[in-house]
């Protein structure tokens, strides 16, 4: 499958980052859950995976910033999913869409128990039309709330619900061969999926310093889910229509070559 088969995937996963939707962003929220809606409504099934339930809960605890002890960014997160689910449900209302909570650790998917249960109620969900979102189960999740990242999570849900694509969002519309705004820095439009992406630069995680993860997670998540046979397409959540509507957009990472 290649970018050009954007619109014949019928399981689509995407994942948006915590400074995509919360502070100064939530009015992504809208224009993502349009995007969303209209793969929906052309007959795909659609998973999100959706950070964010700390950066939510900053200004409801007026808090100056991410905290950071345990106890604080797990009772942050208790309040912030809430919150963030309350505002993806008044925009799929929109719409007519049920949204159904997800939340899970990655350590779950590598339980086989746990792993089976959740694999069973995404097929159920999806089966009743309604768009699962899923975010890591920061109340409980202990190693993960501080180094977590839910694109190895949007990575292992691909694989557990056989996605035909996964999509990653951030603030940066593609990866690039170093941090955008450095001299030289240039978009990458193709990853095959032998490149190791050795001469690629690394950044930080980003100016809203809000979330976890970064151009490294999101790689290592894309090399995953491709490994598992998942194309991956790397954009920024403005761009996000464009990505599901199958326009040249963002960094694509091939699948691995079926086996022969």
């Amino acid at each position: 499958m290649g970018r050009h088969h954007v619109l014949d995937a019928t399981r689509i996963v995407v994942k948006v980052g915590s400074s995509s939707v919360s502070g100064a962003n939530v009015g992504q929220i809208d224009p993502l859950v349009d995007a969303l809606v209209a793969a929906y409504q052309r007959g795909v099934e659609v998973v999100l995976v959706s950070s964010g339930a700390i950066a939510s809960a900053i200004a409801s605890l007026n808090l100056d910033g991410r905290p950071q002890d345990l106890a604080t960014q797990q009772a942050a997160a208790a309040v912030g999913q809430n919150v963030l689910m309350w505002r993806y449900q008044t925009s799929l209302d929109r719409y007519g869409i049920l949204a159904g909570q997800v939340l899970l650790t990655a350590g779950d998917l590598e339980n086989p128990t746990h792993r089976s249960n959740a694999q069973r109620a995404m097929e159920r969900l999806l089966d009743l039309r309604i768009l699962p979102i899923v975010n890591e189960n920061d109340t409980v999740a202990t190693q993960e709330i501080r180094f977590g990242d839910n694109d190895r999570l949007a990575a292992l849900v691909s694989e557990l619900i056989g996605a035909d694509l996964l999509v990653l969002l951030s603030d940066i519309d593609a990866l690039y061969t170093r941090p955008p705004g450095e001299p030289g820095a240039r978009p990458i439009a193709h990853v095959p999926f032998d490149d190791d992406l050795s001469g690629v630069e690394l950044g930080d995680i980003g100016a809203a310093g809000v979330g976890t993860g970064g151009a490294g997670t999101k790689i290592a998540a894309a090399k995953h889910a491709a490994a598992t046979g998942t194309p991956v397409l790397l954009t920024s959540t403005a761009n996000v229509a464009l990505a599901l509507a199958g326009a040249d957009t963002g960094t694509w990472f091939d699948a691995a070559p079926p086996a022969s």
